[in-house]
């Protein structure tokens, strides 16, 4: 089971996020963003949860926290398939976890930045939950070549937020759009956001996520 650090916004909270952190970082990345997301309407609970410490081939076999390995530049081609399906069963536990807890399938946001919205694309396509909604931030669809065969159609009318800077150098921008292209052609409801970055998130996007969520 992964380890996660949680925080609400407020009492009885309506939403539940589960965010995914990007490779190298933990959990704690993006729990500064906890308090933009205060609104006295909507209560929400967040989840970040710490990726498995592995090595990472790009990295020199560097270990660090990763949701799957990344063996070359072109981080599209040679994807580590088994990696990113060990990461796809570990968040369905956690899902599985908060269920048990109370929460309704439909109450819950996938999200993830950079690996980590990798792995929320990859999961929310497969899982046979279906969630409140989705939130992909600077990533790319990985194996999307699989979609068709493998996808479970249970979020193909689950809200997406795609948010990626134009001047990405990690993930290039192109990479983005043609996941996001390829998830529209197959019937997801994709919101593409791009912004004058490079590979971060900016609170104009915050902002924007801010709005998603508190929409669903």
């Amino acid at each position: 089971m992964l380890d996660f650090i949680s925080q609400k916004t407020g009492n009885n909270p309506e939403l539940l996020v589960i965010w995914l952190h990007g490779l190298g970082a933990d959990g704690h990345d993006f729990e500064p963003v906890v308090p933009q997301f205060v609104n006295p309407d909507k209560a929400i609970h967040f989840i970040f949860p710490h990726a498995p410490i592995q090595p990472v081939t790009i990295n020199g076999g560097m270990e660090m926290r990763s949701w799957y390995d990344i063996k070359m530049m072109d981080i599209g081609k040679m994807p580590d398939e088994t990696g990113i399906r060990e990461s796809e069963k570990k968040v369905l536990e956690l899902i599985e976890s908060q269920i048990k807890a109370g929460y309704q399938p439909e109450q819950i946001v996938l999200a993830g930045f950079s690996q980590g919205g990798a792995i929320a694309l990859h999961t929310s396509t497969r899982t046979q939950y279906k969630l409140a909604g989705v939130v992909a931030l600077s990533c790319y669809l990985p194996v999307p070549e699989k979609l068709v065969a493998e996808q479970s159609g249970k979020n193909l009318s689950t809200p997406c937020f795609m948010g990626h800077g134009n001047l990405d150098p990690v993930v290039p921008f192109d990479l983005g759009l043609s996941s996001c292209k390829t998830l529209e052609s197959t019937g997801y409801q994709i919101s593409w956001n791009e912004y004058p970055l490079q590979h971060g998130v900016s609170m104009d996007e915050i902002a924007d996520i801010k709005r998603f969520v508190l929409n669903l």
